[in-house]
């Protein structure tokens, strides 16, 4: 095993020391003489270099699979020139020898180019050189601009897009890490794709710059130091710079060429010839190619024989992509079809030896903690489609929900379930179902007003979020409604209203350990003394959790933890249950509470119960539990005379608030709870001494009993 590792250690030295140990030879050639033969191994070497890149290129199926390219192509182009110095060194100082002086590729090069013409060897050496500059080196640049803009621009709706589909649960923490990565990988590719192709334009310059010193500096060397006559300096010295020229211009051709395909090509599950032959190769395409040769092949005066060749092969083409078509269509029907014959079969008639495909754990169980399950009816409205922004609509309310309760509220994983009617919604804590209702997601939800005076035609319920009297309407009727003080509002927004409803009211469900200690983990860094102190030396984390999630279950926030460690603090080495502990705790608390139901400056609306009732609550009250001993009349009568009040508090648009003794608090709560879970019950220590209050009712006990007359209101 050791030596198994120091092998692998040793591979990684290398390959890490191949690539600095490189650059220095490249910067090195240019300054040190190369004899001829080792020029001929760099150049060779060059162009496979090149080659090997050209097929990197054309066989990544998307640009980020080859994001090591821009880097390559800077040395590459590096490698290039430092051969062209070191070659035209060895032409200046040599070239009167012969066309062998460079070495043989320069000379092969130069007699295959030249040929008995070294005039013909120019043109096509500087037509060589346009093609790279002006088409494809300059196109490539443009396309890498135009992408690096394009792909900035487009970054932060790729972000939000990826935090979208998070909250919804499609994605897990771990995939959008990766897929903000790649995002974040793609800006940074596309940006040096934008510098490196000015490498490339920038390399075809200098390949005319180096031929022009090469041919004017071998004339002026050959017949001013080594005597040759202007014809044969000239001859001898055109066809090395000519030759040079191609060994380096040939691979810049290839990788100019490289960088266009790479810039070019989209994402996709194929490389790139087969996605250019998947694209291509359809009957469509090739049928009138064919007619519109074949047509030509009859015209007089034409090479109709290779008119005629040419319209043969494309009719031959066209015949086997039809065919192609026509089996893939049929080998997709027929999966479909056997799918359908066992959906219809009975189990009970399939053979015995059929093995029944394995049950997983995903289809049994969902640790998602909050789910909404919808019918394919309301697909459109979380999928996006047709305008759908259901998403976008549970992502604001969580991040309302996590600032106002001060915890992280979990992304809700939207799921279709074909159990649910078409019109139907689900929602889940956990494996609890906690809501459910119908929407219809091409009508709008109209709620009328007190000065609405009309019915509206429509299909009447009551508003799940609510229970108010509604009826969902078609678009075109949205004018009329609101003319008639109606509030008319979108299924999508029902939907996101209503989960954040039950979320509130379920928030003490929405915690556990691990979510605590997060918080806990970023407390620790502004007080990190504080939190090493507490938890767990003083307070264990279950006791923690506990007591926040009692503190939520009556819309406490927890968002001062710091001030919730201390208070904790002072119960340590006590018995003092959760209950206690939490509402000991609420003093210091329900300030932040009021804050968001009521801005400082305005005064608290209040319900408060007459003494006489109190003490009889008092008295009813079962000991050691949350809970009061009642008559069923009288409770159904005193949760009739809280229900006016709650009407009368919600038509002023305000939440119901009702004060009572703090040793009544926690059983009057679980009392109303149940019944009016939008009502909020408040201690007399709850209320700080701050806030301007006024009581609005004051439920005695002759209006609670039964048959009694309404509650009397006063100051």
């Amino acid at each position: 095993m050791n030596s198994t590792f120091s092998l692998g250690s040793m591979r990684a030295q290398a390959g890490n020391l191949a690539l600095p140990l490189g650059i220095i030879v490249i910067m090195a050639m240019m300054i040190v003489p190369l004899p001829s033969a080792l020029l001929d191994i760099f150049f060779v070497g060059n162009i496979l270099l090149s080659l090997l890149v050209l097929m990197v290129a054309v066989h990544a199926q998307r640009p980020l699979d080859f994001s090591s390219f821009p880097s390559l192509l800077l040395i590459a182009t590096t490698l290039r020139l430092a051969l062209n110095v070191a070659s035209t060194r060895v032409v200046l100082a040599d070239g009167h020898t012969g066309p062998g002086a460079a070495g043989h590729v320069i000379e092969s090069f130069a007699n295959f180019v030249v040929g008995g013409n070294f005039f013909v060897g120019l043109l096509v050496f500087v037509i060589l050189v346009i093609i790279n500059m002006v088409v494809i080196a300059k196109g490539a640049g443009r396309v890498s601009e135009v992408s690096a803009r394009f792909t900035l621009d487009a970054m932060p709706g790729k972000q939000m897009a990826i935090d979208a589909d998070l909250n919804a649960g499609l994605l897990t923490p771990d995939q959008a890490k990766a897929r903000r990565e790649e995002v974040a990988a793609e800006a940074d590719f596309y940006g040096a794709m934008d510098g490196a192709s000015k490498f490339v334009k920038g390399d075809a310059v200098a390949g005319l710059v180096i031929l022009a010193i090469n041919v004017l500096g071998g004339i002026i060397v050959g017949t001013i130091q080594h005597n040759l006559s202007l014809g044969v300096a000239a001859d001898t010295y055109v066809r090395l710079s000519v030759g040079d020229g191609l060994v380096a211009q040939v691979p810049g051709l290839l990788l100019s060429l490289a960088a266009a395909i790479i810039v070019t090509r989209s994402s996709g599950a194929s490389d790139m010839g087969g996605l250019i032959g998947k694209q291509v190769h359809i009957a469509q395409a090739w049928g009138p190619a064919a007619a519109v040769l074949l047509t030509l092949g009859l015209v007089p005066g034409m090479p109709n024989l290779i008119f005629l060749l040419a319209g043969a092969l494309a009719g031959l083409a066209a015949y086997l992509a039809r065919r192609g078509a026509l089996q893939g269509v049929a080998a997709a029907a027929r999966p479909a079809a056997g799918m359908a014959a066992t959906d219809a079969a009975d189990v009970s008639a399939r053979p015995a030896d059929s093995a029944p495909t394995p049950i997983t754990v995903e289809e049994v169980s969902d640790l998602a903690p909050l789910s909404l399950q919808i019918g394919y009816g309301l697909i459109p409205l979380a999928s996006g489609r047709e305008g759908g922004n259901l998403v976008a609509r549970i992502t604001a309310i969580r991040r309302e929900l996590s600032r106002s309760l001060g915890i992280v509220v979990p992304g809700v994983r939207i799921r279709d379930d074909l159990s649910l009617g078409p019109n139907s919604y689900r929602l889940r804590i956990g494996q609890t179902i906690v809501a459910e209702d119908d929407i219809h997601a091409e009508r709008k939800l109209a709620i009328p007003g007190h000065s609405s005076t009309r019915k509206l035609p429509g299909i009447e319920v009551k508003d799940p979020s609510f229970g108010l009297d509604a009826v969902w309407i078609l678009p075109h009727q949205q004018a009329e409604a609101e003319a008639d003080d109606y509030t008319v509002v979108d299924p999508e927004a029902v939907i996101a209203t209503h989960i954040g409803q039950v979320l509130q009211r379920h928030a003490g469900d929405l915690l556990g350990p691990d979510d605590v200690q997060s918080l806990l983990d970023a407390l620790t860094e502004v007080a990190p003394t504080l939190v090493q102190t507490v938890v767990p030396k003083l307070v264990p984390l279950h006791v923690l959790t506990a007591v926040m999630r009692q503190l939520l279950a009556d819309r406490v926030p927890v968002s001062d933890l710091r001030r919730i460690l201390e208070g904790l603090a002072q119960f340590s080495g006590t018995t003092a249950s959760i209950a206690v502990q939490a509402e000991a705790l609420r003093p210091a608390l329900v300030p932040l509470l009021l804050q968001q139901l009521v801005p400082i400056g305005t005064k608290l609306d209040l319900v408060t119960l007459k003494p006489d009732l109190e003490q009889l609550l008092l008295r009813t009250r079962r000991q050691g539990e949350d809970g009061l001993t009642l008559d069923p009349g009288f409770a159904a009568t005193l949760l009739r005379d809280i229900g006016h009040a709650q009407d009368e508090a919600q038509a002023r648009g305000q939440t119901l608030i009702i004060v009572v003794t703090a040793a009544l608090r926690r059983a009057f709560a679980a009392f109303v709870r149940p019944h009016l879970p939008d009502a909020l019950v408040l201690g007399l220590t709850d209320i700080p001494e701050t806030r301007r209050v006024e009581v609005m009712h004051s439920i005695g006990l002759s209006a609670a009993l039964p048959n009694a007359a309404p509650p009397a209101s006063g100051a």
